[in-house]
């Protein structure tokens, strides 16, 4: 698994005029190849009075899946170009499909590909990009006495605290990344005198929006 990657948190659509032509962008989040194809037919259906429905999508992380389409336009000036987009923006987990009316003047090679990669570039502009990072969560279970020591620590380290449950004990639930996870528990060990072990409860991507954490669930 990848410690973090890009793609998009919310989807969004844009538009990009070109010699009366219309291309119109939507963008998607998905987190697999059956969504992605969902979509892309969806809008076929949607723009079915449309000239093209080109795609692109890629899934994934360590190995991703990636798949283009020029939907009848020549080879490799819109599917490819759309492709590229994503790829140097360096996002994953999502789909573009642009939508073309055609607006009576051919453009050529060299115009498609323009065409293609601006409205790609519309529909990207119109949506939320996120860094997904992985954290391993964690629960630290210890005495009101050691507690302000532990925040301190973690406020330190610039971990993010999730919760904090005071009852009899204090229990506090940390993300702590997987490259860092070994020097975080020999920390605990030291601060709490072997007192206090990490609890792990399993590994997580999450982000930050608006100053509140956000949790998922898939760790493609």
């Amino acid at each position: 698994m990848k410690e973090a990657f890009k793609t998009i948190y919310m989807g969004g659509s844009g538009e990009y005029s070109m010699k009366k032509s219309r291309f119109i962008a939507t963008v998607v989040p998905v987190e697999t190849e059956d969504a992605a194809l969902e979509l892309i037919e969806a809008l076929k259906k949607k723009y079915w009075d449309a000239t093209h429905n080109c795609s692109a999508y890629i899934i994934g992380t360590d190995q991703p899946l990636m798949r283009c389409s020029d939907d009848g336009e020549p080879s490799k000036t819109a599917g490819r170009p759309m492709l590229d987009v994503l790829l140097a923006h360096e996002l994953t987990n999502l789909v573009v499909v642009v939508t073309r009316y055609f607006g009576g003047t051919l453009l050529g090679t060299g115009g498609l590909v323009k065409a293609y990669q601006s409205a790609t570039l519309e529909g990207l502009s119109q949506c939320k990009v996120i860094t997904k990072e992985l954290g391993i969560r964690t629960v630290l279970a210890t005495d009101y006495n050691l507690v302000g020591k532990l925040q301190y620590y973690i406020s330190q380290e610039q971990l993010t605290l999730l919760t904090s449950d005071y009852t009899d004990i204090v229990r506090l639930e940390v993300l702590v990344p997987p490259s860092r996870f070994q020097s975080f528990t020999k920390k605990i060990a030291e601060l709490t005198n072997g007192s206090a072990i990490p609890d792990e409860l399993g590994k997580v991507y999450f982000t930050m929006i608006e100053g509140k954490v956000h949790l998922f669930d898939s760790c493609l």
